[in-house]
């Protein structure tokens, strides 16, 4: 078998769709983005796939390593983003090759299906307590929602309590048993991310997340040491050598790598048990689409420290086209009690539509992240 064309496809709201062929007949769909620099990131798929035509799709080990390590530069947002979507499409092949979904050729499952989180705001604030309330009555156990707006190094007292609101009205909407993740998005620097942590305790968050930009991670030794409340990060990090570091400083309870991002299946199965041996837990980001998300899924049902999975449906970004869109059987993604069962079909397990995604192609997007500004005109962290 061998690879003989891809096609990429920009489809709304801010996704990137891959289609790899061969010459069985048997196409392998992935999922290459960056948020906001999609044609960024189809120019490098554009530039890798060069090397894989003509190629057995089957060898996905040496394709990974040819394609990262084979060039003088390596690693960061753009490329390992690339390879993870080309890497999805090869997983994507070989498991409709063999028949079975591409957890089977991991080494099987170790769970059946796992926990899953809706969104509910945060930033700009809404009523976040009443969209908690509605999460729970669609079946979540469990919430993530911004905990601030943007803040300065030093900022007012003033901004944490309001921040502190918000997530007292989430409990007290929600009951006291509800996981609520609380992402501080790298908008936090360590002096006032300390202090956050602290008021947050007595509201026993399920996680922090991202209390300060992965490239000051040596931070979270002194905010480990000033909250009980475990911490999460890893969404902007991109490769085993990056999770390298901050698995071995121990300041970190639970990793966030994107398959989206992080090298795809490949790589995020290898930081997944990289992370087990640190005893760390993983909670995959996925603010994406169903490929995305049915990657995610595939190793989730592999890796015994897997406990919770991000989805989209119903996320502000999805503004006219949601996560089930793309899918010609949404009920590969239904949730019951608070999780979602690993997809069974072979390859991810999906049915991508392909006729919606080239009428939505033609529609594009050009998504791009707002810009902030702090009140004396200094860019804020967004």
């Amino acid at each position: 078998m061998k690879i003989t064309s891809f096609e990429l496809f920009q489809v709304p709201p801010r996704w990137l769709f891959l289609k790899i062929e061969t010459d069985e007949g048997i196409i392998g769909w992935g999922e290459p983005i960056v948020e906001g620099r999609a044609a960024t990131v189809k120019a490098c798929v554009e530039e890798l796939m060069g090397y894989l035509i003509g190629k057995d799709p089957l060898r996905i080990e040496d394709h990974w390593n040819v394609m990262y390590r084979s060039g003088f530069y390596r690693g960061g947002p753009i490329i390992m983003s690339a390879i993870a979507g080309i890497d999805q499409a090869l997983w994507d092949i070989k498991g409709k090759f063999f028949g079975t979904p591409i957890y089977q050729l991991l080494g099987g499952a170790c769970r059946e299906s796992i926990r899953v989180y809706s969104w509910i705001g945060g930033d700009r604030p809404i009523d976040v307590g009443l969209a908690a309330k509605e999460a729970v009555e669609n079946g979540f156990t469990a919430v993530k929602m911004n905990g601030t707006e943007e803040l300065q190094y030093i900022d007012s007292y003033e901004k944490i309590d309001k921040a502190v609101e918000r997530i007292a009205a989430v409990r007290e909407a929600a009951g006291d048993y509800l996981g609520i993740g609380i992402d501080f998005h790298g908008r936090v620097h360590k002096p006032m991310a300390k202090i956050l942590a602290k008021e947050l305790e007595p509201f026993r968050p399920m996680f922090i997340e991202e209390p300060v930009l992965p490239e000051n991670n040596e931070a979270l030794r002194d905010i480990a040491n000033a909250t009980c409340i475990p911490i999460a990060t890893g969404e902007r990090m991109f490769s085993r050598w990056d999770f390298k570091n901050l698995l071995q400083d121990g300041y970190v309870d639970i990793i966030q790598p994107d398959l989206s991002h992080a090298g795809g299946i490949t790589e995020c199965k290898k930081i997944f048990s990289m992370a087990e041996a640190y005893d760390v837990a993983v909670a995959p980001h996925c603010p994406l689409g169903p490929i995305a998300l049915a990657a995610c899924l595939q190793v989730d049902a592999t890796a015994h420290n897997a406990f919770i999975q991000e989805q989209s449906l119903g996320i502000h970004y999805n503004q006219g086209n949601d996560l089930l869109d793309y899918v010609k059987d949404p009920t590969v993604f239904s949730y019951n009690d608070g999780h979602v069962f690993i997809p069974q079909g072979p390859g991810l397990g999906i049915d991508v539509d392909e006729e919606f995604v080239r009428k939505m192609a033609k529609l594009g997007h050009d998504w791009k992240n707002p810009v902030w500004r702090h009140k004396d005109g200094s860019i804020a962290e967004w």
